[in-house]
């Protein structure tokens, strides 16, 4: 990067963490840490809400998804505003009313303490590992900039994120996640505009759209009733909509941020907001994607976006054979862009034939490129058996990098920062929230005073940002890292789901029942997986019907108990 770039990016990190100090520095008690004093705006709500699921991850692996797979990934996100409707109607009423600080303090009004203790773990163990995942994505970004060892940019980057969260709480994490947001909209306009600005004089957006369309890259949507399938209308329905009913509804990184709202009618807004604008969010993101493959098709890309792993490759004894792989990519890429010349062309002229003809040359050509890149990941692995092999993340990075003018290169690379600290920071202080509540002030000190508290939420936030740090240091095995954060979300949402559904609605079922149940639910969701049965979104349904079935079995063989 340019020095510009570097001004730039470290200018926009260090308002955004000042901003964080500087809006949090009359926080005194425990209720102002957690919950920020349960006084923020519906705006702030929902912006910070979007905030937390819209990680580094998204704006890394997202468009690169596209560029691989087409825009299907859309379809996970269909559930979306459903589970918010139901949000509003059923769960921010209770949690309000009760005026709890976690999600899982309901459970043991509603049921016992080691369903609460239970559910929060699971909580622990799922977000945990996902935060440690979000970390990572952005060292991507520095590993491949300044070509550094991994390890020192995971390190800098979690340490950068825990600095401001472990002094304001939420309170910090919701008015920076305000501004990372605005900065975060623009940029993505910036960096769309821009896209298309790049591409050939003769061609612009319409003409774009259709070239990946062509190629199979526009495939939005898909209504085909597929349990192997991992993206379709009815995944993204059904599947998704119990994932996101569960992620928003019982993670305490999502809860925590609605609890701030100062209201019922302002947390109800703020998720109505997130619901109405979070689908085309991620639609204009995966565009990106798309467009960054229309350019590529009048250049040559890379055959391996991973630029760490092909210099290793240069420097080695294969470098003769990847060398002579490069050239025969180089070629075919000049073929493939005389095609797509005429597709092109024949779009314009409407000439059926040549299309139909140009579609079919370039799905051999994509063929060949798959080949060759085949080619080279066997090269990567002979030279180093423990080399990471899967580029989809670097897709957008490399792009942007290779081809953006000096300046908007920081400014893209520090929208991907800002994301990953927005919801970096609200899992390590929900993760310390759920540690402190449900398990120090529980189990540990009931009598406590709001100091001892807050210097405890302090504490087991520092923790909890090194344990996730750590996670982060073995995250580069994982493939697509957006699909990885949703797998392990849905090994654990659907059985939690299902345990707040049945405190909500199945009243039939008591403590005993539903703990037991919730375990055999666990088991049996990670034998599925394993063995590799459905797509992983069917895993949520799955889960929450066998934690409300099981639960009602196995309450006729218990006692019946009053339920509170």
């Amino acid at each position: 990067m340019s020095s510009i770039d570097w001004i730039v990016l470290i200018l926009t990190l260090l308002l955004i963490v000042a901003y964080g100090i500087y809006k949090s520095k009359n926080v005194k008690s425990i209720d102002g840490y957690i919950l920020s004093d349960r006084s923020l705006p519906w705006y702030t709500v929902g912006l910070s809400v979007m905030a937390t699921q819209a990680s580094a991850i998204t704006f890394l692996s997202a468009p690169g998804l596209a560029y691989t797979s087409g825009m299907s990934f859309v379809q996970f996100y269909f559930g979306l505003p459903l589970a918010m409707i139901v949000l509003c109607v059923t769960f921010i009423p209770i949690f309000h009313k009760l005026k709890v600080y976690t999600a899982y303090e309901f459970l043991e009004k509603r049921f016992d303490v080691k369903t609460r203790v239970l559910t929060a773990f699971l909580f622990l163990i799922q977000r945990g590992i996902s935060t440690g995942i979000t970390i990572f994505a952005p060292s991507i970004i520095l590993s491949s900039v300044l070509h550094v060892d991994l390890t020192l940019t995971t390190l800098g980057i979690g340490a950068l994120v825990i600095i401001y969260t472990v002094y304001g709480g939420t309170k910090a994490v919701s008015y920076t996640q305000l501004l990372q947001m605005g900065i975060i909209f623009a940029g993505l306009l910036l960096a769309g505009v821009l896209v298309v600005h790049l591409l050939p004089q003769n061609i612009g957006f319409k003409e774009a759209l259709h070239i990946a369309g062509k190629s199979g890259k526009a495939n939005a949507i898909d209504f085909k009733f597929d349990l192997d399938n991992q993206y379709t209308v009815w995944t993204g329905l059904i599947g998704g909509f119990f994932l996101q009913l569960s992620y928003f509804g019982t993670d305490q990184s999502q809860v925590g941020r609605y609890l701030t709202g100062a209201s019922v009618k302002e947390s109800r807004m703020g998720l109505l907001m997130n619901g109405l604008l979070k689908v085309p969010m991620q639609f204009c993101i995966l565009l990106i994607g798309i467009l960054v493959f229309a350019y590529y098709q009048y250049h040559t890309p890379p055959l391996f976006f991973n630029e760490k792993e092909t210099l290793k490759l240069e420097q080695s004894q294969y470098a003769g054979e990847y060398r002579q792989i490069m050239q025969e990519h180089q070629q075919l890429s000049q073929e493939k862009t005389l095609v797509v010349n005429q597709l092109t062309d024949a779009l314009s002229s409407d000439n059926q034939d040549i299309i139909a003809a140009s579609r079919d040359k370039l799905s051999a050509f994509d063929e060949k490129e798959k080949e060759l890149k085949a080619d080279v990941v066997s090269l990567i692995k002979k030279n180093d058996e423990n080399a990471d092999t899967n580029d989809n993340n670097y897709i957008f990075l490399k792009f942007v990098i290779d081809v953006f003018p000096k300046g908007l290169i920081g400014l893209l690379i520090a929208i991907i920062f800002l994301a990953s600290m927005g919801a970096t920071a609200s899992a390590i202080n929900s993760l310390s929230s759920t540690t402190v509540i449900d398990i120090y002030k529980r189990f540990v000190r009931k009598d406590g005073d709001d100091a001892l508290y807050l210097r405890a939420s302090r504490i087991s936030t520092l923790c909890w940002g090194i344990f996730t740090v750590i996670i982060a240091l073995y995250a580069n095995r994982l493939g697509n890292l957006l699909e990885a954060v949703n797998i392990l979300g849905s090994l654990f949402y659907g059985t939690i789901l299902g345990i707040f559904l049945v405190a909500f609605y199945v009243k039939q079922i008591g403590g005993k029942a539903v703990f037991w149940s919730a375990v055999i639910t666990e088991a049996i969701i990670i034998g599925i997986w394993k063995l590799d049965i459905v797509a992983f979104l069917w895993l949520n349904l799955i889960g929450c019907a066998l934690v409300i079935i099981i639960g009602l079995l196995l309450q006729s063989a218990f006692p019946r108990k009053e339920i509170a």
